[in-house]
């Protein structure tokens, strides 16, 4: 196991109506500014209920976030809460609000000439505006984290951010949230917390035994609270474990002390800025072929997956391996999530080549947990997902 330090500082409020302690969580000082998304905290009565527990705050209201945040939008937000002294942020919606609401917080303190060299110069933010969040779609576990993924539409570039200022100050989990959440984002959000834990786990044995259980364990929960919570959004049992799960999947405890990759991400986000994919489902284009395209140096954690996670108990280490791909395309298929990027558009020629070259202009030579993932194995990997 490697050395590692943890500290999560966020505070989680977890469990049925707890959208009404955001009035004793909050400082009595704080001039409010809540940030949504498209409208449909409206129509399913979250936005009635955060509004009934900030009564006796002043509050601004900036909605619209969209479903990748966009960096354009995120500036007129911060226009406002610099003309208006807002000094608390509260992200109500999923994932995109929330890492929109971080690049806010990062940005508010931020003395450079412009907040977008945040992400494009990656610069770590160490001290942000303070905010929490009213989570209402467990996917990212962005509620728990500190880092953030924001999109520029006019030069099509999606780039991470973060650092030790970014986590919440707290979360209000209210599983109860998931019963008006469309099929398609629980299809979402269960592959991408599941993609989460394989992207800090699909490496190579670190003799971190009780970090793969972890990741074993949730990736099993998800599987197997999968069909209900699709079948019924509404199931407690199940919406309590799927929200939890997509929280621990990436919250940094399973990453402490192992190896991890995330190559699969950083490919992923490309194909979201070029064609605007859902990001759950570029990622289930990459993932089976980056596991195929290196395969020799995956195959015992494949291997250990496939007999773990899928019982899959039969054969050598490599057939074992093989398997836990071909389970993997499965799941996502279960779920009607499309693996191959010909079944989102017929325009894919040349995609990997883009891709290639966007990573070699940002010096990106080296990616995965052994740094072997280079513009031309990037290149390969994502020819290997057209079909």
């Amino acid at each position: 196991m490697k050395n590692f330090d943890f500290q999560n500082p966020t505070k989680i409020i977890f469990g049925k109506d707890t959208i009404a302690k955001l009035a004793t969580e909050l400082p009595k000082e704080a001039k409010v500014m809540m940030l949504y998304g498209g409208g449909s905290i409206k129509r399913n009565g979250i936005y009635d209920q955060v509004q009934a527990a900030l009564k006796d705050f002043e509050v601004i209201e900036f909605g619209g976030i969209p479903a990748n945040p966009e960096y354009d939008v995120l500036m007129e937000a911060l226009a406002i809460i610099k003309k208006e002294n807002v000094n608390y942020l509260l992200a109500v919606g999923g994932g995109s609000v929330i890492d929109g609401v971080k690049f806010i917080s990062s940005a508010a303190y931020y003395e450079g000439d412009e907040p977008w060299d945040i992400l494009k110069k990656r610069v770590r933010t160490f001290k942000g505006m303070p905010f929490a969040t009213v989570l209402t779609l467990p996917a990212t576990g962005s509620e728990m984290n500190s880092g953030a993924v924001i999109t520029r539409a006019s030069t099509k570039e999606k780039l991470t951010m973060g650092g030790p200022g970014l986590f919440p100050e707290f979360s209000i989990l209210d599983p109860q949230v998931v019963h008006s959440v469309p099929k398609r984002q629980l299809a979402n959000g269960i592959t991408d917390a599941f993609t989460h834990v394989l992207e800090q786990y699909m490496t190579y044995p670190a003799g971190a035994f009780l970090q793969d259980r972890f990741s074993e364990g949730i990736m099993q929960t998800l599987i197997e609270i999968a069909p209900r919570i699709i079948e019924d959004p509404s199931d407690y049992e199940a919406a309590s474990n799927f929200m939890w799960s997509c929280t621990m999947a990436l919250n940094g405890l399973i990453q402490k002390g192992v190896p991890t990759d995330w190559a699969v991400h950083m490919m992923g986000h490309e194909l979201t800025a070029l064609y605007g994919i859902d990001h759950a489902r570029t990622l289930a284009i990459i993932a089976p072929s980056h596991y195929r395209y290196n395969f020799e140096d995956k195959k015992e954690k494949l291997a250990q997956y496939a007999e773990r996670v899928w019982n899959v108990k039969e054969g050598t280490l490599e057939e074992k391996a093989k398997a836990g791909i071909e389970k993997t395309e499965a799941f996502l298929h279960s779920l009607d999530i499309k693996t191959t990027l010909a079944e989102y558009t017929d325009d894919y020629e040349g995609t990997a080549e883009i891709i290639a070259e966007r990573f070699r202009e940002r010096n990106w030579l080296g990616l995965g947990e052994r740094k072997k993932v280079t513009p031309e194995a990037v290149e390969e990997i994502v020819k290997m997902s057209y079909q």
